[in-house]
């Protein structure tokens, strides 16, 4: 492989378009002053030295920011350019070895391989990395056992291959030595800590003279631990900029041990939360260690548990993205991966940060009082409720006493046994992530008891049929996520407080619209398999009524058989921000029959079974698009030039993904010309196994492109040379590619380079 090396890098009225947040944060991993060196040894590690399979380990106490070094090093160009395959996970204290075996695996092959149950993992990820050249992270280790359960699994060789550990132990880093000594990670230097600081604060402008002293100071007594310097800023940054304010940040940090700093720090940093933030954050300590939590769903859950107050805005949605923006930008949470329109995808809690949230649940005994949102209610209401969280301590005796909430000891305590009689009425559970008991028991029984319950997460396993009669009683629900044999929507119609609802079904869900109309508050649709049944009564009701939901902002059915009437159901949803549809068969009608009723619709994920295709004419015109659109994923669709036109329609477009398939197999050529067609705001351009045997595309055709992403490339001869026209272009990343398509985006760097004499684009070759 060839080692690339690159340098730099409100309130809507019912008519406009929604301008839905984005997710950002001023903390990026990347960006961690002090590191270069240290990257720079760790990679002249990994390239050269022995043949043989080396071990690097790197420790160091928390909050040195080992994962974040391991990270810089591994997406560096030059090493994901060097290595044949790559994988990391995350050990952390607790771990099952199959579940990072597999983890492991699905990297190394690009999860292309499914995996079954009775699989050797261990055998199958051997032959897998034999005879290559592997850099396999093992983050966060604390034992030895740990390195001989994975260990084992990753084969010797004269192929250069490497791992890495990070630690916090020095003298296990010194046990798991091969050919490389172990790796201390060192604090920053004074300068370094204000370096780090002043650019989180001030984000890249200069410190005002009259802040500078009390600045440098604050810097000063962080003790160099970039986690601190990060919490710090994140802190001071949301304060007034006053030198006074600053100094007694400083003085506190000064009377600080250095052992306890970054607890300390935290603690500052969340008592300086407004109220409704801390809630959202104890409850991300709930999940997993190491977990990397999906932020749409993490959302919704805030918005179900009513920890989001909504006092500014009616969209919710986008007060709960502000509550994770302010968390970000904090440092209190990290940034896990990003779309590729750069929005954040998943987010983490560093391990230092998690403890300290789980530390803070079980000195509050797992129970807090939370202020309940509502539109109707002052901000400072005194009308709160008692919220438990079930964490490991209480699922344990949960189990213990057979379920039976009377017989727990952690509400025996005088003054819990008070709240527990006196607040029954409203106390709730909020649960753990890894609370399902489903393997020793039937889960049902339990949710009889819990009836304030505001979330139900049960999407693994298939519940029992009965589970109708259980979900009768759990009148609260906001949540509902769960995988069923049959599922019918007149089941929960009594749930008249459902925001979600996401349904894995075995069978089509085949439903009269009827029942949908009934839940006048749900947000979010997600449903595997649905099937609309119009009956002449249907049709009449719809046709004389102005039935909306107003409240629906996502729609996904990963499978949907579209007749005459469901375009205009999905019409009813005036306020859809994104909809997702796999369509059976070609439409015989358009699918937005009036592109103008979605003015908010911004993501658009659409895949057509190709069948129909080769023996029709005219479908392009049941694919014009709602003209606000930001975001378009295709799937299936072939790309004639009236389809390359309906796209160009679409001026606000910013992120464009082309998923052909492996259908296209009777095309014997393909040309996709969009010589004279413009896209004026594409920023994201990626191509999935599109046969495009020739491409032509001027300067103008994407005039602002920033990333172009082709995967499953054997059909491409070259990318249009025009592209080294693109001022913007800043990343071309390859996977499965030709020879003549990754020379073809190597000339094009090579040229940029010739006329701009600066390497602005990156190029990897994956």
């Amino acid at each position: 492989m060839e080692i690339v090396e690159t340098c730099g890098k409100g309130t809507l009225s019912a008519g406009e378009p929604s301008t839905k947040r984005s997710i950002t944060s001023n903390y990026d991993d990347d960006e961690v002053v002090g590191f270069e060196i240290h990257a720079e040894i760790i990679m002249k590690k990994l390239i050269r030295g022995t043949k043989e399979r080396d071990v690097i380990s790197i420790y160091g106490m928390p909050g040195l920011g080992k994962t974040t070094l391991a990270r810089k090093v591994y997406n560096n160009p030059s090493i994901v350019n060097y290595f044949d395959v790559k994988a990391w996970c995350a050990v952390s204290q607790t771990y099952n070895r199959r579940t990072l075996l597999v983890e492991i695996f699905k990297q190394a092959t690009n999860d292309e391989i499914e995996i079954k149950e009775d699989d050797d993992v261990a055998d199958l990820l051997r032959r897998v990395l034999i005879g290559k050249r592997y850099l396999i992270v093992l983050d966060d280790i604390w034992d030895v056992e740990a390195w001989e359960d994975l260990g084992i699994c990753f084969p010797q060789g004269d192929y250069g291959s490497r791992v890495i550990l990070t630690t916090r132990i020095e003298e296990m880093a010194k046990h798991l030595q091969h050919h490389s000594d172990p790796y201390s990670l060192s604090f920053l230097t004074s300068e370094e800590s204000w370096e780090l600081l002043e650019k989180k604060v001030f984000r890249g402008e200069s410190c005002p003279p009259d802040l500078l002293e009390a600045g440098l100071q604050v810097a000063q007594h962080c003790k160099g631990l970039p986690l601190v310097v990060v919490l710090i800023a994140g802190m001071i940054a949301k304060m007034d900029r006053e030198e006074s304010l600053w100094l007694e940040v400083a003085n506190d940090l000064s009377s600080i041990g250095l052992g306890e700093q970054s607890m300390k720090v935290i603690q500052s940093s969340y008592d300086h939360l407004k109220d409704h933030l801390k809630p959202c954050l104890l409850y991300m300590s709930l999940f997993p260690e190491d977990h990397k939590i999906p932020v749409d769903d993490l959302l919704k859950l805030w918005m179900a548990e009513e920890f989001v107050l909504n006092v500014k805005t009616e969209n919710i949605e986008e007060a709960s993205r502000d509550c994770l923006n302010d968390l970000l930008n904090r440092s209190l949470v990290m940034v896990s991966t990003k779309k590729i329109n750069g929005d954040i995808e998943r987010c983490i809690l560093h391990d230092v940060v998690r403890e300290f949230c789980l530390r803070k649940l079980k000195e509050e005994k797992f129970m807090q009082l939370t202020v309940p949102y509502s539109p109707y209610q002052h901000f400072c209401s005194m009308n709160s409720r008692l919220c438990i969280y079930i964490h490991d301590d209480l699922v344990k005796q949960l189990d213990h006493c057979e379920y039976q909430l009377d017989k727990i000891t952690m509400l025996e305590s005088k003054e819990s046994t008070k709240c527990f009689g006196e607040c029954s009425r409203s106390l709730e559970f909020i649960a753990h992530p890894y609370f399902n008991p489903w393997n020793k028991t039937n889960p049902l029984p339990l949710l009889v008891k819990l009836k304030l319950v505001r979330v139900l997460h049960f999407p693994y396993k298939e519940l029992p049929s009965s589970w109708p009669i259980a979900v009768q009683s759990l009148t609260y629900l906001r949540y509902l996520e769960i995988s069923v044999e049959e599922f019918d929507f007149e089941c929960i119609s009594h749930l008249v407080d459902l925001q979600t609802l996401v349904v894995s079904s075995s069978k089509f869900i085949r439903t009269s619209p009827a029942t949908i109309w009934k839940m006048k508050k749900l947000r979010h649709l997600n449903v595997n398999k649905l099937s609309l049944v119009w009956d002449d009564n249907d049709k009449a009701i719809f046709e004389e009524t102005s039935i909306m939901l107003e409240n629906l902002k996502t729609f996904h059915s990963h499978r949907i058989c579209v007749a005459d009437m469901n375009p205009r159901f999905w019409w009813r949803f005036v306020n859809l921000e994104e909809l997702s549809l796999r369509v059976e068969a070609l439409p015989s009608c358009p699918l937005f029959p009036s592109v103008e009723v979605h003015t908010r619709l911004q993501s658009l994920n659409l895949v057509i079974s190709p069948r129909g295709f080769l023996d029709s004419s005219g479908w392009e015109s049941y694919f014009v698009f709602p003209s606000n659109l930001r975001h378009l994923r295709i799937g299936g669709c072939f790309l004639t030039k009236e389809m390359i036109l309906n796209i160009a329609r679409l001026k606000k477009l910013e992120s464009l993904t082309l998923d052909g398939g492996f259908r296209w197999d009777k095309i014997e050529h393909h040309c996709w010309d969009v010589t004279n067609v413009n896209f004026p705001a594409l920023k994201y351009l990626e191509l999935h196994c599109v046969r495009i045997e020739e491409w032509k595309a001027s300067e103008e055709s994407f005039p602002v492109l920033e990333e172009l992403s082709i995967r499953i490339g054997y059909f491409y001869k070259d990318i249009p040379p025009s592209f080294a026209d693109i001022p913007t272009l800043r990343l071309i990343k390859l996977y499965d590619y030709t020879d003549s398509l990754g020379v073809s985006a190597m000339n094009i760097k090579k040229e940029i380079e010739e006329n701009t004499g600066c390497d602005s684009l990156q190029v990897l070759l994956l």
